[in-house]
């Protein structure tokens, strides 16, 4: 077979850079696992048995239908031409000759008012093809944690008309806004890695979703205790692992920033971990499984603004936007104020307990992304900003200038994101229920699994079935012959348990 640098292949193209085109693809394996398998284990374990299979099999559908619908149209709507201040240009993104391009986000160019380019278009030195495949993997997770605020009620095939729907007409939008060169872009707002795109809008949406699917029954409501909680830590780590190539991968380039970006993620999940396991322990006695997972989860969503720079095109080797003891005081706020709201504001609030927000996506998602794009406004280095964003003279509020100018900006895209998702999730929603219940039926809620799939997670003996001798009977009576020959004295005993659970 022919080596890397045969003779005989095709010319590397001048602008492929081989170590970024492969970290860009490991990143993007890395974000891709931690939806398959980290969400679909974590999903199918922190649930009651009978919901096990529902829950992985909505993270598994989603993962498969968005990566249909972002080849198809929605990659384009995204990243590529202006349609609207706020979307893009749907299409293909299946041509060869596309995909083997250089990649480039087209409206990421800064024009000044005399016609000249002030700011190039962003262009990393890896495929278009690469850049595709790792966009999808923040689309596909973002789809997926909207699920986390609906399992166990509802109606899978309405969830199955909703992920393309939700894709198409919120996702494209905040990434097209923040990401793509649509207007907060241009205006300044810094959302390097999706506290906004993906955490706030994920949250709100599953918040809204949560709200017209309707509460789980009151039984499961009381008590919906994990089937599986090592299989829950497993699917935790791989959540919290492949958090290196959603931060790690955001310069799209394998240099210093990536390091740094790559420590400031674990640090600020380690971080916010400990701050609500200590809190745990403080208000209620001992430290909950459950309770870490959701620290960890904060102090990503938290920490996922400022980590390190998704549009980075300058060839200096910079530490994202934030410093690293930035990091660790975002995650100790990440562990502390969801917690808050999640133990104390939410059970004072009337409003917010008639939602039945199954994993508390809302908290550990929306709040903490509105909490970690906040602190970026804040704790953004100047000297960082002028060589990332394209606006110049922007800093965070600590650093004076401009900053509160800066923070306000932060405000005003979460307020976007917040509308655009209510107001987008809720058509979306309505629509799909003239033709489909979007709630399970009284008796499917019941019974779970098997109503909704002819399937259970857990096929052990007793479940249902009884022992029948005449299945086994040869091996039962070899053994006897066994024993027998053995032990002359042995005597017929009873042939097997019939276990009740």
């Amino acid at each position: 077979m022919a080596g890397a640098y045969d003779a005989s292949l095709p010319s590397v193209p001048d602008w492929l850079n081989k170590g970024d085109n492969a970290w860009q693809l490991t990143s993007a394996t890395l974000v891709g696992l931690q939806s398959m398998p980290g969400l679909v284990i974590l999903y199918a374990s922190i649930v009651k048995k009978k919901w096990a299979v529902n829950s992985a099999f909505m993270a598994l559908y989603a993962f498969a239908a968005v990566l249909l619908c972002w080849v198809l149209l929605c990659y384009k709507m995204a990243f590529g031409d202006e349609l609207l201040p706020f979307w893009g240009k749907g299409g293909p993104a299946f041509d060869q000759g596309y995909l083997k391009g250089q990649a480039k986000i087209p409206e990421t160019v800064r024009i000044f008012g005399n016609g000249t380019t002030e700011k190039e278009a962003t262009m990393p030195y890896f495929p278009m093809a690469t850049l595709v495949y790792f966009q999808f993997t923040f689309a596909a997770i973002t789809t997926i944690l909207v699920a986390g605020s609906v399992l166990g009620r509802m109606n899978i095939k309405a969830w199955m008309a909703f992920v393309p729907l939700w894709l198409i007409f919120s996702y494209t939008v905040g990434a097209y806004s923040l990401w793509g060169g649509g207007f907060l872009y241009h205006w300044g707002v810094i959302d390097y890695s999706g506290g906004y795109v993906i955490h706030l809008s994920s949250g709100v949406a599953g918040f809204v979703a949560a709200y017209w699917v309707g509460p789980r029954p009151q039984a499961d409501r009381e008590r919906f205790p994990p089937n599986n909680v090592l299989l829950m830590l497993a699917g935790a780590g791989l959540l919290w692992m492949g958090w290196s190539g959603f931060n790690g991968g955001a310069p799209y380039a394998a240099n210093l920033t990536s390091s740094i970006a790559v420590l400031n993620t674990n640090l600020s999940a380690a971080t916010s971990l400990l701050v609500w396991t200590c809190l745990d322990v403080i208000f209620f006695g001992k430290p909950s499984v459950i309770g870490a997972i959701q620290g960890m989860v904060t102090g990503l969503a938290g920490v996922t603004p400022g980590a390190g720079p998704s549009l980075l095109t300058s060839t200096k080797c910079i530490a994202g936007l934030i410093q690293t003891w930035a990091a660790i005081i975002i995650g100790i706020f990440s562990g502390s104020i969801p917690w808050a709201s999640m133990m104390i504001i939410h059970k004072k609030s009337t409003l917010l307990q008639q939602v039945d927000d199954t994993l508390a996506v809302f908290y550990t998602h929306a709040v903490a992304g509105v909490l970690g794009g906040l602190l970026t406004g804040l704790f953004a280095h100047p000297d960082l900003c002028v060589l990332l964003l394209p606006v110049p003279n922007t800093n965070g509020a600590f650093y004076g200038g401009n900053g509160g100018k800066q923070f306000l900006k932060q405000l005003v895209g979460a307020a976007f994101i917040t509308v655009w998702n209510v107001v987008s999730t809720t058509l979306i929603l309505l629509a799909i229920k003239m033709f489909i219940p979007l709630r399970m039926a009284e008796e499917e809620l019941g019974i779970g699994d098997d109503a909704a799939h002819g399937e259970e997670a857990y096929a052990l003996w007793g479940d249902g079935e009884k022992f029948d001798a005449t299945r086994h009977e040869t091996q039962m009576q070899q053994f006897e012959r066994d024993q027998e020959a053995a032990h002359p004295s042995y005597v017929h005993g009873a042939r097997g348990v019939t276990i009740v659970l």
